[in-house]
Order: structure tokens, then sequence, then C-alpha cells
């Protein structure tokens, strides 16, 4: 549990934390006026980034690359270098919050494990020109004839299965843009999260072989936690978090596995849970709470490759069950390099016996207080802000944002009408259990079968 282990977390941060954030920061707001003409404030801000990294591996090619921006040389390679540097300063931030997490819950993580690099995928050229167009630009500078051009990249990188990561990472920053157009008239643009986008996309975008990491075949059953979705206007993906009984009798593992699809920004609520219907034995588990049989599916890190055809359904497993007997001993994993980042992080946690304070804005367990992250709520299920004011235990993730740890609840336990209720974030997988929910739903049209039956009328054209 985490509740006698908040005063470790909230007892000031790791040392340097600020300074690195402070120094992203910077090369943010750099990218905010573009890389064009680089003035004095944006040269100071690339040399703090140099600085940042020196004594590293990466010193010498960033000081080159900073050089050579802020004389007005801006070339892919160095933008690569520049992205590199930014993800590793993001990555040992992620590495000291996750170190003093594990400490005060007592988690034992595996480290990565490196593997042989594999061939490169066909070299996605159109997409790295495309993202350094956007840096040269900047953010302020973004109209729709430099959307329009990452249509091009977008749909060669669809077509590759080895870049549909980095495709679908530029389909949902294009669109982002394309809805703030024009972002010169934007108080404040989001310059982390788009320069957060943007890094990763230029290191995605590289040429040449990749290290996948190792990956491990297991076996056995899988017990589930909860849910967390992720829903963007173009696509949706349901991240289930769950605790894996190895068949050979080692220690539990702590795993993660999503499965997703393409979507309209038409579609959302619990419709999304119909774009996933691929996948049977996942959506039963979840409307059902029931275990998973696992049998040789690939695990790289803590993430569970899925495959329908490997998995068959298993006894009733009770989430909270899971969560007190096998969470505290369950052996997490370290993340992969290019998923370093505070952002992503999102470790399961139990939570038993609090009171909820500012209407569901905090929770208070042993004298401690911790924020509660009710905006990430999905709209696909049934937990609601109203139901986590209500609670007294809580399965969810501890996340760090904005300088602070809070939890997002997954699952919760609550007083309804003088009645103990246990209420999930996919117990509407299988279709809606509420019956004003489901009216309302009838009421308004099955939009992914009117799109379908369109979508089928112009195939059979």
């Amino acid at each position: 549990m985490l509740g006698t282990h908040l005063t470790a977390l909230h007892d000031g941060d790791p040392a340097g934390l600020a300074d690195a954030l402070d120094v992203a920061a910077g090369f943010d707001d750099a990218l905010i006026r573009g890389l064009a003409r680089v003035g004095e404030a944006d040269a100071a801000a690339l040399a703090d980034l140099a600085r940042a990294v020196a004594g590293t591996p990466l010193s010498d090619r960033v000081a080159e690359a900073v050089g050579k921006v802020t004389a007005g040389s801006v070339a892919e390679e160095h933008l690569a270098v520049l992205a590199g540097a930014r993800t590793a300063l993001f990555g040992a931030v992620h590495d000291a919050l996750l170190a003093r997490f594990d400490t005060a819950l007592g988690r034992e993580r595996r480290p990565w494990a490196p593997a042989s690099p594999t061939e490169g995928t066909p070299d996605p050229a159109g997409a790295r020109a495309w993202l350094h167009e956007l840096a040269v630009t900047g953010w302020r500078g973004v109209d729709h004839e430099l959307l329009a051009a990452a249509d091009a990249p977008i749909e060669s990188a669809l077509a590759t299965p080895g870049t549909r990561r980095l495709a679908v990472l530029l389909d949902g920053l294009a669109a982002e843009l394309r809805a703030c157009v024009p972002v010169a008239t934007m108080a404040q643009p989001p310059s982390r999260r788009w320069a957060d986008l943007w890094s990763r996309g230029m290191l995605l975008a590289q040429a040449g072989p990749v290290d996948p990491g190792a990956v491990e075949r297991v076996s056995g059953r899988l017990l589930p936690l909860g849910v967390d979705v992720h829903e963007h206007d173009t696509a949706v993906q349901v991240q289930l978090h769950a605790v894996l009984e190895p068949a050979d009798g080692s220690a539990p593992r702590l795993v993660r596995t999503a499965v997703g699809a393409a979507k309209v920004d038409t579609i959302s609520g619990p419709a999304l849970w119909q774009l996933l219907q691929a996948h049977p034995v996942l959506l039963d588990a979840l409307a059902q709470r029931r275990a998973v049989t696992v049998d040789d599916l690939p695990l790289h890190g803590a993430d569970l490759l899925w495959h329908d055809d490997a998995v068959r359904p298993a006894e009733p497993a009770d989430p909270f069950a899971t969560a007190r007997v096998l969470l505290p001993a369950a052996v997490a994993s370290a993340a992969p390099p290019l998923d370093r980042h505070p952002a992503v992080l999102a470790e399961p946690v139990l939570l038993e016996g609090y009171t909820v304070h500012d209407g569901g804005a905090e929770l208070e367990l042993d004298g401690q207080r911790i924020a509660l992250a009710v905006d990430r709520l999905p709209s696909c299920g049934p937990v609601t802000p109203e139901l986590v004011a209500a609670s007294s235990a809580c399965i969810g993730l501890a996340r760090w944002d904005a300088g602070r740890w809070l939890v997002q609840p997954l699952a919760v336990r609550s007083t309804v009408k003088r009645k103990v209720v246990e209420v999930h974030n996919g117990d509407w997988a299988g279709g809606v259990t509420d019956p004003k929910v489901a009216k309302a739903e009838a009421k308004a049209g099955d939009a992914v079968a009117v799109l379908r039956e369109r979508a089928g009328r112009l195939l059979r054209r």
C-alpha cells in the first residue's frame, strides 16, 4: 500500500530535478519560436542543454549540434542529436523519480535488458523532413500548408509495420496542431507536450538498426488489476495492468498489455469498446473480472504482446484481492530507453481505508494527502468523480505530474445508498451495465455501426 510511504514521496524532489526541467523548458521555448533564427535567449537555452549533458557520451555531439544550430545551420542530424539530449534529460528525471518510488514501496525492479540490434526499417526520410520543417518554423509559425505536408509521410509510415508507431505519433501531433491553428494566437501553447512528441518522433524516424530489447516467452496466469484507456481523436488504446503468475513457479511479475484501434473523433464514450471486438478474451476478462491463461506470449520488459490465439479465459479473479495479495511482492521491469519520461510513470498501487477531501481532489491516508487524477477517468467506463469521492479503497496508478505525485483511479470501492460497490474502468467492455447510460447511448445511435455501414457502401461501389 502507498499510504504509509507518502512521506518519502513528498519529502522534496530528487537533487537536480528542478534544474533539469528548467533546461528542458528553455529548449521547448526555443521550439515555440523556431530555430530558423536563434535569438539570444534561445542560444542561451541551447547552450544550457549542451552543459546539462557535458561529461556524458552525448557531450561532443550535442556541443557540435548546438554550435551549428546557433550559427544558422539546422540540419536533420543536428536536430536528432538535440532531440536525443532532451530525451536523455527527461530519462534522468524519470529514473530519479522511479528510484524514489521503488525505495518508498520496496518494489523490486528488473533492469532493462538490451538485445542485439535488428535490421533497420525502411528509411522514413519524409517524416524526418517534416519534423525538421516544424522545428525550423516553430510552433508559432505552423499553418495549414505545413500540416498538409504531413499526410504523405504519415501514409508512408503506416504502410510499414516497423514504422506504424511513428505514423500514429505524427498523425496525433498533426491533428493537435491542426486544431490549434493559428498557434500564433494561443496565449500559451502546450510547449512541453509538443516538444515531447517532436523529440520522440525525431528519434523514431532515424534510419538504421534498432535495439528492441530482450524478449522473453512467458506462460502462466494473468490476473488483471485495472485498465487505463488512452484516447485521442484518431486512435484509442486500452492498456491492462496485471500481475503475471509464471507457469514455472518464479516470482510474480508486474506487467501490462495493450490493444488499440484507429478511430475518428465522433466515436467516444462506451462506443470505444466496439472498436476492440477483435479481442474478445480481453474484453470478457475485463467485463467479467476473470483471469486469463497465457501460453508462450512475448514479454518485452513490462509489456506483454497480446496474441488472441495464445490466450484463453480462466476463473473469476477479484482485482482487489490480487492487489492485496500479489502486488506487494510482484517484480516490476525497467522502462525501455525511449519510454523513460516522467509523464509515462504509471505504477499500480492499492490504497485502502482513506478519506477523500475537496470533492474527490485529494485523499488522506495515515495523515498524508495525495492528489487524485479524476480528470484522467475514461469516458468509456463507469468510474466517475462522484464514485471516487465516495470511495474508501482504490486500485490506481501512481503518476508524477507538474511537480507532484498523484493517483489515477482504475477501480474504486465506494458506498452508494448505504451499499458497498466495486466499480472498475473495464466493467463496460462487454456492454454498458448502467440502464441510464445505456438508454442515452441507444438514443444517440450507434456511431460505429453507422460508420461501418457507410464504409461498406463505399467499398461496394
